[in-house]
């Protein structure tokens, strides 16, 4: 999935104007005290066009938010509401960020660049709108990883440091502040859905779901325009389900507003890779209740888009939508097999759901980390020099002998590697401490290209059957 893109023209775009007034407000910029470009995503900027900038002209851009040609003339803060851990918010929105700029990217595909830290919005309540660089660094940690792992995710695109003290009460503080740019296939939520019912809205929903169809799913919209998004949503956000289960990570914050129609991951806070395979492993410290834990995650997309059905029922009679929304475990199911196996580097088969089940026991009884069972059974058998004899891995043993390895599974030099490249929280916080403490970023450097050697080994994502 993180392949490097064929060189693409910058094409700019405005399509978010068939929506406007009534999706966003216009916004400004803050003025930071300083711009110090801290890192920019060349492989990512390459993919809209945007890699020719000189360091100079990109600072102006995305730490000055001067507008891109042809773009949007002004930032928008945009307005949406959610369940937030299952109690409906209706004051949330876009508080520290905006819609920068939209583009079409060398797949032809609507993107947004959005921001997050770039000051206070109509919808900041009683937040700073800022954004702390330790925030930034650990946003391009998890985009970068996921990326390699064949999650759908944002990348994160810019972080410039601004120069401000923020303070903080989860953190040393002050800590230094961060103005970030994300580069997102649409910043359309189910939240922005349930904020037009919410007002009873009716028109505002058929153009939201009209936008979506036509330019985020590039469809026509057919007899049943809202049933026929929700399937598309149904089938993209099991697939995001079970990506993140293959890849050990949990998000964190699934609420209603952190989830995108397109199914892509974005937004990431108190992100986790849990090492072993714990089902109650959550990331934040607040979810007191285990809501998104590790094994739950599945449950509470699920839930979200339910919540998307609801606020289409206004369009709608009951029973298509329904029918949408029980697709969702089969698709699940379908797309762990799927995406167990591509990591796994075997082709899927009969018998893909036994395996995964035998593997994930085994991992469990013998405490054994996720990515280095993934690393020792590439291509389906154990790699030299390790021991699986132990019995609690002899169904698994059995169940892989059936399965073919995928054409090249082992040919990249990273699976001779003697240890995996990880993501876990000690990693996360020493890259931190090199940057706070002596202002040291090549670890972290060094951690993005050896994340992206995992994305090479890997190759391109699973696809659907």
């Amino acid at each position: 999935m993180s392949q490097t893109p064929q060189p693409a023209k910058f094409r700019p775009a405005r399509q978010i104007d068939t929506l406007m007034p009534d999706i966003a407000d216009p916004v400004g910029a803050a003025d930071f005290p300083q711009t110090i470009l801290r890192y920019r995503n060349d492989r990512a900027s390459a993919s809209v066009g945007l890699d020719g900038l000189t360091d100079d002209q990109w600072i102006a851009h995305f730490g000055r938010f001067e507008p891109l040609d042809g773009s949007l003339p002004r930032p928008l803060a945009l307005r949406y509401h959610g369940h937030q851990f299952r109690h409906y918010n209706p004051d949330i929105g876009d508080g520290r960020g905006f819609l920068f700029a939209q583009m079409h990217d060398e797949a032809d595909r609507l993107m947004d660049l959005g921001t997050k830290g770039t000051g206070r919005t109509p919808h900041s309540r009683s937040g700073d709108g800022r954004l702390t660089l330790k925030g930034g660094v650990r946003e391009i940690l998890a985009t970068e990883m996921l990326e390699a792992l064949g999650v759908s995710t944002s990348r994160t695109f810019s972080i410039i440091e601004t120069g401000e003290a923020l303070e903080r009460n989860d953190e040393p503080s002050p800590t230094r502040g961060a103005a970030m740019v994300r580069l997102s296939h649409s910043h359309i939520r189910i939240g922005t859905f349930q904020r037009a019912a919410f007002h009873e809205d009716q028109q505002l929903l058929t153009r939201l779901t009209d936008y979506a169809l036509t330019q985020l799913y590039g469809e026509t919209p057919g007899d049943n325009p809202p049933a026929q998004l929700l399937g598309r949503v149904v089938e993209r956000t099991a697939d995001l389900a079970a990506s993140y289960m293959i890849a050990g990570f949990v998000h964190g914050v699934l609420n209603s507003d952190n989830i995108n129609v397109t199914g892509e991951s974005f937004d990431y806070g108190p992100w986790r890779f849990t090492p072993l395979w714990d089902a109650g492993f959550t990331a934040a410290y607040f979810d007191h209740q285990g809501l998104y834990a590790f094994g739950r995650q599945a449950e509470a997309i699920h839930w979200d888009v339910a919540q998307l059905a609801v606020s289409l029922r206004a369009l709608v009679e009951a029973e298509p939508l329904i029918a949408q929304l029980e697709r969702f475990p089969a698709l699940y199911g379908q797309a762990m097999a799927r995406r167990f196996c591509w990591r796994l580097g075997v082709i899927p088969g009969e018998g893909s759901d036994a395996m995964i089940q035998s593997a994930v026991r085994a991992m469990i009884t013998t405490a054994t980390p996720i990515d280095r069972f993934f690393h020792d059974w590439r291509g389906g058998t154990a790699r030299v020099g390790t021991d699986y004899s132990d019995a609690a891995w002899g169904e698994f043993r059995a169940a892989i002998s059936g399965f073919e390895a995928v054409p090249g599974a082992k040919d990249h030099a990273y699976w001779a590697d003697a240890q995996p490249c990880s993501m876990h929280i000690e990693e996360v916080e020493a890259i931190w401490s090199a940057i706070a403490e002596k202002d040291d970023w090549a670890p972290l450097h060094a951690k993005v290209a050896a994340i992206r050697r995992i994305g090479d080994a890997h190759g391109a994502g699973p696809v659907k059957d």
